[in-house]
């Protein structure tokens, strides 16, 4: 089938074994697509069965979705199915539950961190212990997919747009035409990616998604955004290890370029990577946060890497402490340890993006803490 409608695939038919849609943008331009799919069937002695067809539809059910001129959404016979699934019982259960509604996680922003809980489970020599989290995870799913948007569908020949972000949760991605959101995208990091340093989990991300709408990227123009800057001159970049070299490879295949936007304004990508960990307020004892308050030091809502925290001295501190804290900084092992590390692991970075961990080599007004784990 694909063979005989290769002239046509993409344009106005799409084919699934014996599946054939047909899409057009009016009835005049439709009449003509029809009559030139009729032919080619007739052409090569193939035939349709006239009660299994339907025509001149506004919206279509197809491979488990609803097609109208407003977009592509989540065919509720299919959601019905997920709503009427009972809490799994089994590793089994879960997997297939997790295949069901996974099948729509282009639909449902941070799929792969609502269902962090449950796919934890799936792992290795860990017992089966059905949570109050697992079971929050699931009835979340349940009801994401009740409220699922339209997502538009893309038009061949304009530009795409894509948005990154990572975090040592996981990445997470969104793709978009014409300011209207196509597909998201996110999944949970590796046991080896956790150990990436900053630079290399940021474009770890802008390699996924390339991956991810491989088929509606290649060949086409497409700005890519990203809060991590020094992403920018990772064309130009003099010396790459060995990481970075096979993904710029895969990189360069594709009529890409690389922008900054601010974290701030990144929000939609940042939500999917990221969830709230409460830090390490909720680590420290009554006692210490009573301290801290005291001292007029208030807790960085930054993400912590790596099992750091950050602790940010208020504005309004009195200037001695605050060169108290920077000198007493510079004699701390631990922080002159980590401040090595940093230096080395980001020996390839510009210099416009010397801030790890959120904080920079003149840190004078904020404390480094040990999460306690």
């Amino acid at each position: 089938m694909n063979k005989i409608f290769m002239p046509y695939l993409d344009k106005f038919v799409i084919v699934f074994i014996d599946d054939i849609l047909i899409y057009s943008k009016d009835k005049a331009e439709h009449a003509e697509h029809l009559r030139l799919v009729l032919q080619t069937l007739r052409k090569h002695q193939l035939y349709a069965k006239f009660n299994k067809c339907e025509f001149w539809l506004d919206q279509v059910e197809f491979l488990g979705h609803v097609i109208s001129k407003y977009g592509i959404a989540v065919n509720p016979s299919k959601v019905a199915a997920v709503l009427d699934w009972k809490a799994p019982k089994t590793v089994k259960e879960i997997r297939g539950f997790l295949g069901m509604a996974g099948y729509y996680r282009r639909f449902i922003e941070g799929f792969s961190k609502i269902a962090g809980p449950m796919t934890k489970l799936l792992r290795k020599n860990t017992p089966f212990v059905w949570s109050e989290e697992c079971e929050k995870s699931f009835q979340t799913l349940k009801e994401k997919l009740t409220i699922a948007p339209v997502l538009a569908v893309p038009e061949i020949g304009k530009d795409y747009t894509v948005y990154c972000d990572a975090s040592k949760h996981g990445l997470g991605c969104v793709l978009m035409q014409d300011r209207k959101v196509i597909s998201y995208g996110s999944r949970q990091l590796r046991p080896h990616e956790v150990n990436y340093p900053t630079h290399d989990l940021e474009l770890a991300a802008v390699v996924f998604a390339l991956k991810t709408w491989r088929h509606f990227l290649y060949g086409a123009k497409c700005e890519l955004y990203t809060d991590h800057k020094s992403l920018k001159y990772f064309f130009t970049q003099k010396e790459l290890n060995m990481r970075q070299k096979r993904w710029l490879e895969l990189i360069k295949d594709y009529d890409l370029t690389i922008n900054y936007t601010p974290g701030k304004a990144n929000v939609v990508a940042d939500a999917l990577s990221r969830k709230s960990t409460g830090g390490v307020e909720q680590e420290l004892s009554p006692e210490l946060r009573k301290e801290i308050s005291q001292a007029q030091i208030q807790l960085w809502e930054k993400e912590a890497h790596e099992g750091l925290s950050a602790l940010q001295v208020a504005d309004e501190l009195n200037v001695n402490l605050k060169n108290e804290i920077m000198m007493g900084q510079l004699d701390d092992p631990f922080t002159v340890e980590e401040m090595r590390r940093i230096d080395e692991d980001h020996q390839n970075s510009t210099e416009e993006n010397q801030d790890h961990f959120g904080f920079r080599r003149g840190f004078a007004f904020r404390i480094l803490l040990r999460s306690r784990k």
